[in-house]
């Protein structure tokens, strides 16, 4: 019988390989660094280092733009991109980019050289203020969502100094990257960040007014921290190179279960394998230098996946750093001949990977207040109502709120992930905790004082701060949990951006806070009391977000009837998910909070929904073509060769010829699979003419492409389990799995 002599080949060089070159994957022995805090942050220049090197009073104005979020003045910016330029020039630097977030989930850049000459032809250095403020990079061929023409090129990214500038190196070269926005020529967002950074500016407003009202002063901003958890798998770059939909969709299309998967619970936490630990351990130094505060790593649930997770940050910078996180992430693996893989849903029947987004807001002033986390009890009555207030304000944000929260999250990867016994459901809902959730239903059923003092001492003062310790149990099926002084955000997925959720999340709060502002200048004329007047608003907030918070498991089909009852939305795909974005009360509330136009807030829609039909596109005609290519093929090339053997029993007069039967189930495996695909195929041509209708493209796709891409799967994971193993061209779950 002929073999499949690549994927044998692979095995072998994977089995055989020797211990010089493990060694050289490994790094060999590992390096000799010097304390991960002497070198953190050394590929960075943010704040800290502009001090020692600005002088006073540019130094006063540039952290003054940081604080206040507002627009660098001018005149500074010479200075400081002298300073710039002299700190990297000294770390052999060459070139500089605006390092921007397009619509694309990616990152984007356009390298300049610091190479210019004098007016004598001399070679020089050199690099303006506004090289430092501004750049012109072309956006025609950017996602815009309809925003603008695509022979309109003229797009602006903008110096965001609020994120450290930092230097890429890559190979022989060093990059300073300066972390930007990119807006067009009329000032329509094109990218990620411009609108996040609206909607921290939103938000912060609206709670300082709050706390104005509270009779906290003297805060100047309130921002919100973020610390996203990052899953992943690595997976030998052999193996993935062989696998057409790794390569073309990131995830396995085709493949069946091996009899062992994650059910012996053997993997989560378990000890790194070596060479990954190599691989992670390099990936953690890579992104010390970058300021990255990485402080976790561990094995996670599904074999060959893991997970590492930083401390938290302010957001904007935690965004930034979380694309640099992916992106280190899949060069490094490379040079230990690895793939990182992040999609949401790489491997079926294992867990998938998300990005648990752990999310708060605290206090910027200049008195006792600064550093103050909103989400966190304190130890006196107003302390805890203040506590109260902003945890009434996230509740009513997630219960009026959910199908949008959903809509951020909504991808083509993620569509296979939530709900699947790993991750939380499509149905947004929040968990709070025993003890909380005592408190939150006391208040809500009138079991405390009016006065607000004798309330929150009856509730057990010295106890809410017990929540902060997180001495309740987590609910991993959550997809929002409060997990003690913040919310877990459970249902970001892992390749996804967290950009979009977060901006989402930051509107909806920020539009909650609003309201119950009005609510509390409403109560206050009917009380001297302030701590009496917001027991007043939070009790009637926690009474009307009722239906939103849900202790049980979210995975059970009672919750799902329950969760209709409660009229919570259960937006399980994806099409249906991002049409919440242009209901008229969305377009409303973004356009009113000044964070996404009419027409911004529509071509995110349609960026969105075109990167789902095209990642479905992808998925189906790859599928297509892995059954034309390799998975027929490999049935024919088996079927005829027990036909072969049949007929030569037959013809030395052998009355028991099993290769019969065998060749019976295989032909009728490859007939289903045959009809099958011909059935995909009748719905990859009716999607190509809906071309011109994106929405009802997508809708096709996630119904009736979904599922006969299912159904063919199905008959090619049969086929796998009938085919001799050196028969089958593709690399299988158990060896990409569990490495040897």
């Amino acid at each position: 019988m002929p073999s499949t002599t690549t994927r044998r080949a692979v095995l072998k060089d994977i089995t055989d390989r020797s211990a010089p070159d493990l060694a050289r994957m490994n790094g060999s022995a590992p390096p000799a660094h010097p304390p991960t805090s002497e070198y953190f942050g050394v590929n960075t220049f943010g704040v800290r280092q502009m001090r020692a090197k600005l002088p006073r009073d540019v130094y006063a104005k540039l952290l003054s733009s940081i604080r206040h979020g507002k627009k660098l003045e001018q005149d500074i910016a010479p200075t400081v991109a002298q300073v710039i330029k002299e700190w990297a020039i000294s770390r052999g630097v060459t070139h500089f980019t605006h390092w921007f977030q397009p619509q694309t989930g990616l990152t984007a850049e356009k390298h300049d050289a610091f190479l210019s000459f004098d007016d004598d032809r001399q070679p020089m250095e050199s690099f303006t203020g506004e090289q430092l403020i501004q750049s012109e990079p072309d956006a025609s061929s950017f996602p815009s969502g309809g925003l603008r023409a695509t022979w309109e090129a003229r797009g602006y990214t903008a110096w965001n100094p609020a994120s450290p500038i930092f230097i890429v190196e890559s190979g022989n070269t060093r990059t300073l990257c300066i972390p930007s926005v990119f807006i067009g020529y009329n000032g329509e967002a094109l990218d990620e960040m411009t609108p996040l950074l609206r909607s921290s500016d939103v938000l912060s407003q609206k709670a300082i007014a709050l706390l104005e009202l509270l009779g906290d002063r003297g805060v100047y901003r309130v921002y919100t921290t973020l610390g996203p958890e990052q899953e992943y798998f690595l997976i030998d770059r052999a193996h993935f190179a062989l696998r057409p939909d790794f390569v073309m969709a990131g995830r396995t299309l085709l493949g069946a279960p091996p009899p062992r998967g994650q059910q012996l619970e053997d993997h989560y936490f378990g000890g790194i394998p070596e060479r990954v630990q190599a691989c992670i351990a390099e990936v953690e130094h890579e992104l010390y230098k970058l300021g990255v505060p990485i402080v976790t790593r561990h094995n996670e649930v599904a074999p060959s996946q893991f997970e590492m997770a930083p401390m938290f940050e302010e957001t904007d910078v935690a965004v930034d750093h979380n694309q640099l996180v992916m992106a280190t992430l899949r060069k490094v693996a490379l040079r230990h001949g690895l793939q990182a893989v992040l999609h949401e849903k790489p491997f079926a029947g294992i867990n998938g990977s998300g990005k648990h987004c752990n999310w708060s807001m605290a206090i910027a002033s200049d008195n006792e207040l600064d550093g103050v986390n909103l989400l966190k009890p304190g130890k006196t009555p107003h302390q805890n109502l203040r506590f109260l207030i902003f945890l009434a304000a996230v509740l009513k944000a997630v219960h009026k709120h959910a199908a949008v929260l959903r809509a951020g999250v909504a991808t083509s990867g993620n569509e296979h992930r939530l709900g699947a016994n790993e991750a939380p459901p499509a149905i947004i809902s929040v968990f709070m905790g025993d003890m909380l959730t005592r408190v939150i239903e006391d208040i809500a059923g009138g079991k405390t004082s009016a006065n607000a003092e004798q309330a929150m001492i009856k509730l057990g003062v010295a106890k809410l701060p017990e929540i902060q310790k997180d001495n309740t149990d987590r609910n991993r099926t959550s997809p929002f949990a409060f997990t003690g002084a913040k919310f877990e955000f459970r249902a970001v997925g892992g390749s996804q951006t967290i950009a979009f959720p977060v901006m989402v999340l930051n509107a909806t709060v920020a539009e909650a806070i609003g309201e119950l502002t009005e609510q509390l200048k409403t109560a206050l004329q009917g009380t001297k009391s302030v701590d009496d007047a917001v027991l007043k608003v939070v009790r009637k907030a926690f009474k009307e977000t009722a239906d939103v918070r849900f202790e049980g498991n979210n995975y059970s089909d009672d919750w799902v009837k329950e969760a209709a009852k409660r009229r919570l939305p259960n937006l399980r795909r994806t099409p249906e998910a991002l049409e919440e974005l242009i209901t008229k009360p969305a377009r409303a509330r973004f356009e009113r909070l000044g964070i996404l136009t009419r027409e911004e807030l529509e071509s995110r829609f349609h960026v969105h929904m075109e990167r789902y039909t095209k990642d479905m596109l992808i998925e189906l005609h790859t599928v297509q073509q892995m059954v034309d290519t390799m998975v027929l093929p490999a049935a024919y090339a088996y079927h005829g060769a027990l036909i072969d053997t049949a007929a030569k029993a037959k013809e030395l007069g052998l009355t028991v010829i099993p290769e019969l039967e065998t060749a019976k189930e295989v032909g009728t495996v490859a007939q289903q699979i045959q009809k099958r695909r011909s059935a995909l195929a009748r719905v990859i041509d009716q999607a190509d003419r809906l071309h011109d209708d994106p929405l009802t493209q997508a809708r096709l796709l996630t119904s009736e492409g979904a599922d006969r891409m299912a159904e063919l799967r199905a008959g090619c994971d049969a086929m796998e389990l009938l085919v001799p193993d050196d028969h089958w061209p593709l690399p299988k779950y158990r060896e990409m799995l569990f490495p040897v």
